[in-house]
């Protein structure tokens, strides 16, 4: 045993293993007799319910860069970053009450299908390519490796390797049984995220309040943290000034104030849980009224989120301004990690549980995507065009053992670099140039008919190139001051303009070629949606849950405006 963890916390991660791979193994045995059938395999259909589909879009979605990098973020930020959390549960009204209908109605079950109905053939094909890449080199391999980083930091710092290979087994153990099993061990590894998160939250809070000398409190810990750090309680970071310290304008750059709002955390936000194989996959298989609670409960369960992954970050920032965390090593993005170092044994345990139930549950969802993309958008169109269900299901074993293989030959050395700039940026980064030109390519593709084939290609290139102009060589070209932006210091000897911005202002200019491109084109396009007002019509239910979502996210804003 190392020096961090002890017996008990060993018996508590071996228990939720072995809870986790019995279940799955149980929900396994159960749809053997339908083993074969590819749609139940890559998609469940028909046999997810609203809970299960719910929990595994938030299990799917918390990882290791959320645990760690969200919580490094509140140590700088602070609640102003819970906004990507928030902003969230409202895209997912949106995405619940107008995307999931034009799928489900359509029958798409992967996105690059969604590409080929709307748009053609060639649109597919490069983007179910360009998303396997994506998802293989980017998310991937940043899931792995910032999750085996964090994992041996609390288990001691010498078995990343090891843990990195246990990661990607028991992901692979989970994911061959295909996406039922994925998804109903999800609603298990939520719960254990969820638990163990909030337990490292209250240890949190309570050595907050013993070090500030008024007990052993939770909420008082919390009022502790609101009065010696009432910036970090702000969701508005204010724009620079010119004497403005170079702290303030880093937290700008990666947090423009409002602006932030009129584009870039929507555009963020929209396209990752709407248009996104590995998020909406879980919902394609059902029907509507089904995927629409699911998508609505893992709305509310956003909500809670920011008190797992950013209240630690906001307590370890007030204890390591008083000295009381002199542990904390690797700057903010060191937060949770040093706040772990409070549990007490048995608790560690359970914190290592919720962390390799977000890593597991993302690996595990994300190399089933990939599978799906692949067996049912290129091998089965391209390559192996006869293939039946079976030999459908073994393609799609094959790629998701493949996908893992390259995930940890690349991480093995850290070959992508990931380490050097951190799991959550390198995410954002990559994923964020091409956001723009994707979910301009799908929003304009489901609701304006006249939108055509040539307006999607042009429009993801040049959403990407506009990414690129705007991130890298705007300031240079054109100035740090004009109409559409203000580009500030980063401290590195360069301006840059912030991400969110380049991401509106990308956005804007990638919708107005577009349009101006499908003018060209007939009125309504032959491959243009039929969009029934019937599809958009909410049942009671349905309703009070998006009022009870909405309510609370405005009475958060009113809170901490």
């Amino acid at each position: 045993m190392n020096k961090n963890l002890a017996f008990a916390d060993y018996a508590v991660f071996i228990i939720y293993f072995i809870v986790v791979s019995t279940y799955g193994y149980t929900i396994y045995r159960k749809r053997q007799k339908n083993e074969h059938d590819a749609k139940a395999y890559f998609l469940a259909e028909g046999t997810l319910t609203w809970w299960a589909i719910g929990a595994s879009l938030i299990a799917s979605n918390i990882s290791a860069e959320q645990f760690i990098g969200m919580s490094g973020e509140g140590f700088f930020l602070g609640v102003a970053v819970a906004a990507y959390e928030w902003i969230a549960a409202i895209a997912l009204i949106i995405v619940a009450v107008w995307f999931i209908p034009v799928y489900l109605k359509n029958k798409i079950y992967t996105m690059p299908q969604f590409l080929k109905t709307r748009y053609n053939e060639s649109t597919a094909l490069i983007m179910a390519v360009f998303w396997l890449f994506l998802y293989v080199f980017v998310n991937l391999t940043s899931i792995l490796y910032l999750g085996a980083v964090a994992i041996n930091g609390i288990a001691g710092g010498e078995y990343l390797h090891v843990i990195m290979i246990g990661l990607a087994l028991f992901a692979l153990l989970i994911s061959l049984g295909g996406m039922k099993v994925v998804a109903y061990t999800d609603v298990i590894q939520v719960a254990v995220l969820i638990i163990g998160g909030l337990v490292t939250s209250y240890i949190a809070l309570t050595t907050v309040a013993e070090h500030f000398g008024v007990g052993s409190d939770a909420i008082a810990g919390f009022k502790v943290l609101m009065r010696e750090a009432p910036e970090h309680f702000k969701m508005i970071i204010p724009k620079p000034t010119a004497t403005s310290s170079q702290n303030d304008i880093n937290k700008y750059l990666t947090f423009p104030g409002l602006l932030s709002y009129l584009a870039g955390i929507w555009i963020i936000n929209l396209n990752y849980w709407g248009c996104n194989q590995y998020i909406t996959q879980r919902a394609l298989g059902a029907d509507l009224q089904t995927a629409r609670t699911g998508i609505l409960f893992a709305g509310l369960l956003k909500l809670v989120m920011p008190v797992i992954v950013m209240l630690p970050g906001i307590a370890a920032y007030v204890l390591y301004s008083k000295g009381y965390l002199p542990q904390l090593v690797g700057g903010k993005d060191g937060a949770y990690s040093a706040v772990l170092t409070f549990l007490p044994t048995g608790l560690k345990g359970l914190s290592v549980a919720a962390l390799t139930a977000a890593i597991v549950a993302s690996l595990a969802g994300k190399v089933n995507s990939i599978s799906t993309i692949y067996t049912l958008d290129i091998h089965k169109k391209y390559i192996q065009k006869e293939a039946g269900e079976r030999q459908q299901v073994n393609v799609g074993r094959i790629a998701v053992f493949a996908a893992m293989l390259l995930a940890v030959l690349f991480t093995w050395n850290d070959l992508l670099g990931i380490g050097g700039v951190g799991g959550f940026t390198y995410i954002q980064k990559y994923t964020g140039f091409i956001s723009p030109g994707v979910f301009a390519m799908f929003f304009l593709g489901m609701f304006w008919k006249r939108t055509t084939g040539t307006a999607a290609i042009v429009g993801v290139i040049a959403g990407f190139l506009l990414s690129v102009l705007f991130n890298e060589f705007a300031p240079m070209l054109f100035g740090n001051e004009t109409l559409l932006y203000t580009a500030y210091a980063n401290g590195k000897g360069a301006f840059e303009i912030p991400f969110h911005i380049c991401m509106g202002l990308s956005f804007l200019f990638t919708m107005i070629l577009m349009i101006a491109i499908s003018y060209a084109g007939p009125k309504v396009n032959p491959k243009a949606f039929e969009l029934d007002t019937e599809m958009f019509k909410l049942k009671p239910q349905t309703t009070v849950l998006i009022v009870i979502t909405l309510l609370i996210i405005f009475a958060l804003y009113v809170k901490f405006w």
